[in-house]
């Protein structure tokens, strides 16, 4: 269906978007943006003199009708709030009680490096591939302390995070992958074909080596922290943490700033339990809770993800880690009960910032959503599809309305019904282009979550790396634009020559490796510091805006 506003649907959400990446206030583009949606529906609506006159205080009217509706109308949403509150009381919990202090103790002899750091980081994202949320927060508030110590700029282990987290949850047994295969057995079942295809699991399953982007990303990170190299603004940021030990920047706002809000550990000898029970609890029960929800005789793994109540798991999750470290602090005598519950306050007030830009960007949705924004872009894509064409269009489609209204999952559900039979129309009703189309409404998804300031996950990224959200997001977005665009050139070898995955992914592979090292050097000569600094032992450590 043909959005009525047509290419106005797209001022509001590019609005925030520019205005969050050159003011740096995330918070007051995306109130803007919001506003100016209820402003262009208002003045839609007016039928009278005075109604135009009173377009921008109507607009208001229907900005705040959009904000509160994102937080009440969606149990999602809800979900996510009370999930986010929780993590931060419970990592509040753990900082006060000196848990976040052993880990980086423990660890300092093994991971003694900033390469070591890195590789740690990156490996524990892949690891923890069943959610987005829990992969971000889980493995941030593992790694920060290191990252600091070993001068890892915040930018650049919100990067890691952020880079692993989503990508990594489109190839696991996760709610993403229960999604999107809910999607296409829809497709299937609207188009009734399901007796001509493999069954949606199935093309799922053929899709992955077409999810380029998401694939390359994934392969992106660990170069990066292998070799060392950096280029664009995370260049500038790691020099700045290397040779200053400012892992922020000077007047950065970190969405997260535990010294500041929480203030120092309440013991000089923290015991790693305090850190290891408490996130142990968190992963048993969120995993528990989601095979519980969705287990049933004679499901598969798949079967299980996808009628999993992933986001009621998130939530029992992250209760037990707030239980559990209570308990800790508790019986270890470190805390009394009156001061726990302090502590789990000021772990709410750490969230804060972080749950008000969610709640800004899910407004941001619902005012893409009225102008029909999705639907625009969509049909305008539809025009322009060949054979060849067919996974660059649904890739850079589904990146627009991606990076437009913030969301990877409402992405993938406007663009996901459009694509598959488009698809199966133009490829002569192949399940092969089926998969392919499915791989590229993936990797669009996350490549336009990954540079937009009001995607949710780029969001908690920033709040559990305890970065700058807009610097995050103004570094990344380097390194998902050179991944792009060698996904890109992997899906124009597929569409002109046809050979396969075991041509183009290799292929790809040696030009984003060459793209690295290539970039690292013009961009190091440029601003005459070193394309690969020297790994040497770290004698100092970092400081921020916390210190």
């Amino acid at each position: 269906m043909a959005s009525e506003f047509g290419a106005l649907s797209l001022a509001p959400p590019l609005l925030a978007i520019v205005l969050a990446i050159i003011t740096r206030r995330a918070m007051l583009s995306l109130f803007i943006g919001v506003w100016m949606g209820g402003a262009i529906v208002a003045a839609d609506a007016a039928d009278s003199a005075v109604e135009i006159v009173a377009v921008p205080f109507l607009g208001i009217v229907e900005a705040f009708d959009w904000v509160i509706s994102s937080i009440g109308e969606s149990t999602f949403n809800a979900k996510i709030i009370i999930f986010t509150f929780l993590l931060g009381a419970g990592i509040a919990l753990i900082w006060r009680l000196g848990g976040s202090l052993a880990v980086a103790q423990f660890a300092r002899s093994k991971v003694d490096s900033h390469r070591r750091v890195g590789v740690v980081t990156w490996l524990f994202g892949m690891v923890w591939f069943f959610d987005d949320y829990a992969n971000t927060a889980i493995v941030g508030s593992a790694m920060k302390d290191m990252a600091d110590n070993m001068r890892m700029s915040r930018e650049k282990l919100a990067y890691i995070l952020d880079s692993t987290a989503a990508p990594v949850a489109t190839f696991g047994i996760s709610s993403w992958v229960a999604f999107q295969i809910g999607l296409v057995q829809t497709a299937y079942e609207n188009m009734g074909i399901q007796s001509e295809t493999p069954s949606a699991v199935a093309t799922f399953l053929w899709s992955i080596p077409f999810n380029v982007y998401c694939l390359f990303a994934i392969l992106m990170v660990g170069i990066v922290v292998i070799t060392q190299r950096d280029f664009g603004e995370m260049l500038d940021a790691e020099t700045r943490a290397r040779e200053t030990g400012n892992v922020t920047r000077e007047n950065a706002n970190p969405l997260q700033s535990m010294k500041e809000d929480l203030g120092d550990p309440v013991t000089d000898e923290p015991r790693l339990r305090t850190f290891v029970v408490p996130v142990s609890v968190l992963i048993v029960v969120v995993l528990g809770g989601a095979v519980g929800t969705g287990y049933a005789p004679g499901r598969d793994a798949l079967g299980i993800a996808e009628n999993a109540n992933f986001t009621g798991a998130l939530i029992w999750g992250s209760f037990g880690m707030v239980a559990s470290a209570l308990t800790l602090g508790i019986y270890d005598g470190h805390i009394d009960l009156g001061e726990g519950m302090e502590s789990v306050l000021d772990g709410f007030g750490i969230m804060l910032h972080a749950v008000s830009i969610l709640v800004l960007a899910w407004s941001i949705g619902s005012v893409a959503t009225a102008l029909g924004t999705g639907d625009y872009v969509t049909g305008i894509a539809e025009g322009l599809v060949s054979p060849m064409m067919l996974p660059i269009v649904i890739l850079f489609a589904a990146a627009f309305i991606s990076f437009s209204i913030g969301t990877s999952w409402g992405t993938m559900s406007l663009v996901t019904p459009v694509a598959v039979p488009l698809a199966w129309e133009i490829g002569n009703q192949s399940p092969e282009m089926v998969a392919v189309a499915v791989g590229a409404v993936f990797s669009g998804s996350i490549f336009g979550d990954h540079c937009s300031p009001i995607s949710d996950t780029t969001i908690l990224s920033s709040t559990f790396a305890g970065s700058d959200h807009i610097d995050h997001v103004r570094t990344q977005m380097y390194y998902a634009v050179t991944v792009i665009s060698v996904a890109t050139l992997a899906y124009l070898i597929y569409g002109v020559t046809g050979l396969g995955p075991v041509v183009f992914l290799p292929v790809g592979a040696l030009v984003l490796i060459g793209l690295v090292y290539g970039l690292s050097e013009l961009d190091a000569s440029r601003k005459e510091v070193p394309a690969k600094p020297f790994e040497g032992p770290q004698s100092e450590t970092g400081t921020t805006g916390d210190d």
